[in-house]
């Protein structure tokens, strides 16, 4: 790894942002590990960063890479840094105005481009020893039923998109050619977006799948969070039978997200251990996505709200501590109005679909942190780990209990 092009991008009078030598700085990363890279690669990539304003072209791009990419040495390193969520094109209900179908497609798009690349890398693992991250690579079979698994995982998403899924008896065979077609479709932002965003710590196989699983689950949960807005805003509107549809709709795509579980469970847990000892700092309890998703359903409790849950995601705690609105709070006026509610099943029953999905997915997590965790060990950072998760995976979702799974009553 020599990081001589790098220095060739600095020396120019004006570099431009379009020359600068990304695929160079990945390959070390992925080479060396985040946790590990050397001295010869962050002293020039923060002399990058300081000559950003005479840069020319845009440069928020490389700004957002930087700072991923310099996380640790700038003793930032957080969940977002780690999977590199600045540099995802991932909606944000505060910013996003865009019609529900667009918004879908974006994240369809997104979820199929994550996956894939994990299929591929998963593929290239099987076909060679030279792979990136050679260390703890699972035998085939493994291999085998994790591109299984992804492809499962994407299917709705490429239907959706109209990508109709070649055929092909042997799911490995499938995979190949289901890579092959999505390559092609593929910009040039796309093929930039994948590269910079898969910044390992250390040289582990497993860790590509759990950073891109990861991102997967925050595009979603992402989206659900605009549309709980959405139904906020239905509700404040008195369309409740459109606020019914789009939680409805939520509930669908959550359950949706339920392969990329079983993706997921294939992670050895050895593998697990050996990369999650260079990840402190990083914990899923400051997913900003999940809090606004929970927040935006019912305001939290105060000993919750003052805890490390939403201490962890400050932007979210200011949120709702400034009085954000939940869908709880919306709905106050026409719980008091019995039959308003009544003659409007619609609504009650996406509550029931959403709390359920929502009741299905923490269950799964719980699950299968145990099996990597145990049920007493920290999570990442110190943080409580199973724990925490066991304490909130019973939680009502809406304040409101007859909106309930009634597994959970």
């Amino acid at each position: 790894m020599n990081p001589e092009p790098l220095h060739r991008w600095l020396a120019h009078r004006q570099p431009t942002t379009n020359r600068f030598p990304y695929d160079t700085v990945v390959d070390a990363y992925l080479y060396y590990g985040k946790h590990f890279i050397p001295e010869a690669w962050t002293t020039p990539l923060r002399s990058a960063r300081e000559r950003l304003p005479e840069v020319s072209g845009p440069r928020a791009y490389l700004a957002d890479f930087l700072a991923v990419a310099l996380d640790k040495v700038d003793g930032r390193y957080d969940y977002r840094t780690y999977l590199a969520l600045p540099l995802l094109p991932i909606p944000d209900p505060a910013s996003n105005a865009e019609p529900a179908d667009q918004l879908l497609a974006r994240r369809d798009h997104l979820h199929t481009l994550l996956l894939t690349d994990l299929i591929a890398f998963e593929l290239r693992a099987l076909d060679s020893t030279g792979a990136p991250l050679p260390q703890m690579r699972p035998d085939a079979l493994v291999l085998r039923k994790r591109v299984r698994h992804a492809v499962r995982a994407a299917a709705p998403a490429l239907r959706r998109l109209s990508f109709a899924l070649p055929a092909a008896d042997d799911p490995t065979a499938l995979a190949r050619r289901l890579i092959a077609l999505a390559a092609i479709d593929r910009t040039a932002d796309d093929r930039l977006m994948l590269r910079t965003t898969m910044l390992p710590v250390e040289r582990v196989h497993d860790e590509y799948l759990f950073i891109r699983v990861l991102q997967a689950f925050e595009s979603t949960l992402a989206l659900l969070a605009v549309d709980l807005t959405a139904a906020i805003t239905a509700v404040d509107e008195e369309r409740l039978p459109a606020a019914g549809t789009r939680l409805s709709f939520a509930a669908s795509l959550l359950r949706e997200s339920a392969p990329l579980w079983s993706l997921l469970a294939t992670m050895q847990p050895e593998a697990f251990h050996a990369f999650r000892v260079y990840t402190d700092g990083a914990s899923a309890i400051q997913s900003r996505a999940y809090k606004l998703v929970e927040s935006l359903c019912r305001t939290p409790d105060p000993q919750r709200l003052h805890s490390v849950a939403y201490l962890s995601v400050p932007d979210v705690y200011a949120r709702v501590s400034n009085g954000q609105r939940s869908l709880d709070e919306a709905l106050d006026a026409i719980r008091a109005d019995h039959r308003a509610f009544a003659q409007t099943p619609i609504l009650a029953d996406g509550m029931r679909q959403f709390a359920a999905a929502v009741h299905q997915w923490r269950r799964t997590h719980y699950r299968l942190a145990v099996r990597m965790l145990g049920t007493e060990r920290p999570g990442t950072g110190a943080t409580p780990g199973t724990p925490y998760l066991l304490h909130g995976r019973d939680q009502h979702v809406f304040r409101n209990r007859d909106t309930h799974d009634p597994e959970e009553r």
